[in-house]
């Protein structure tokens, strides 16, 4: 070898600890190893042999090998859960929710695409190949259930449409839609426009025809003209709003309802560029009631989702499928309610 070449020698690769080795160092069985690690000692292993597997596994380091009782069991400890669009914030809470009801047993895959499209039913089929213990599906369409045909425990959260499909747990979102309708009109709010979403799901569905209706039955004209879709994004909300706010304007426009708060923080965010005061020249209300809804300059006015509950109540649904348990019923609707604030008020004159 010659002196000027040099020779970069990779480390060693951490051997993998195997419960036959914990059990050669605890001097016990390799099923007894398997007992301790696996929380079952209960009448069946001697206290001072699970202190001495505790402390091998300790020294060692020795971690349970999931997969491979996945396989043995023909089921693994993880639960997929299927969204349309992660980056609205509400669901960072439904995500909290569903870790707290299913707890440390078992292990929550997140299975998401790009902003406004929904995964494709053949892209969970794929994901079975881990042999889910249950899943989640969160805001689905009808075409995506009927392709998705899964084998495991199942169920749906805010589905509204959707309960024949499998157990729900859905938000009332056609109350909190009529609310905001009613709260606009008692304002004296004649002309609406609406921004919705891109998803395309039945939840979105629901709040649009929700609202409309109700606000046509109390005098609020919402023509197909002044309603927009974007994806849940401020940037994309603002976008689409800065564009269409001419004509709007020149309609007579005063209260802009969006489908969630994020829609609704891009309007703000727009009408504070173009001079436009709110809620003295424009009201604008959401869906949601993000923490920072609170905050903001306005407050905005929003239906309260309760989305830590939506996603205990899923998981805890869930939870019971997957031990064999009876839920008793098709599903559960949790109530909503309209938080108002500063972002709306009596139409200008």
């Amino acid at each position: 070898m010659d002196s000027g070449e040099q020779v970069q020698q990779q480390r060693p690769r951490p051997r993998r600890v195997t419960a036959a080795m914990v059990a050669a160092r605890a001097g016990v069985s390799v099923a007894t190893v398997s007992l301790v690690a696996n929380g079952k000692t209960a009448g069946r292993v001697a206290e001072d042999n699970i202190s001495r597997v505790r402390e091998a596994i300790a020294e060692l380091g020795y971690v349970v090998d999931g997969i491979g009782s996945s396989l043995a069991k023909g089921v693994s400890s993880i639960v997929i859960l299927v969204a349309p669009d992660i980056s609205n914030p509400f669901f960072a809470k439904v995500i909290a929710g569903v870790r707290e009801s299913l707890g440390p047993q078992y292990q929550l895959l997140l299975s998401v695409t790009e902003a406004g499209e929904f995964p494709e039913a053949a892209d969970v089929r794929r994901l079975m190949s881990l042999r889910p213990a249950g899943l989640l599906v969160d805001a689905p369409n009808a075409g995506f259930l009927e392709d998705l045909a899964s084998p495991s425990p199942l169920v749906l959260l805010d589905a509204p449409g959707l309960e024949s499909y499998a157990p729900s747990v859905n938000l009332d979102v056609a109350s909190g839609a009529r609310q905001l309708a009613a709260h606009l009109a008692d304002a004296g709010h004649r002309e609406a426009a609406y921004v919705d979403s891109v998803t395309g799901t039945e939840t979105f569905a629901v709040r649009r025809a929700a609202f409309l209706e109700e606000a046509a039955s109390r005098g609020i004209s919402v023509s197909p003209e002044r309603i927009i879709s974007t994806t849940i994004d401020v940037g994309a909300a603002a976008g689409a709003f800065a564009e269409a706010w001419p004509d709007w304007q020149r309609a007579g426009v005063t209260a802009v309802a969006c489908a969630t708060d994020t829609h609704a923080y891009g309007v703000l965010q727009e009408a504070r560029v173009a001079g436009i005061r709110i809620p003295e020249e424009l009201a604008v209300a959401g869906f949601d009631d993000l923490p920072y809804s609170a905050t903001s300059n306005p407050g905005l006015t929003s239906v309260h989702l309760p989305a830590t509950a939506l996603g205990q109540k899923a998981g805890e649904q869930l939870r019971s499928l997957m031990e064999g348990k009876s839920l008793g019923h098709g599903g559960v609707t949790l109530e909503t309610s309209l938080v108002v604030r500063g972002s709306t008020s009596a139409a200008a004159t």
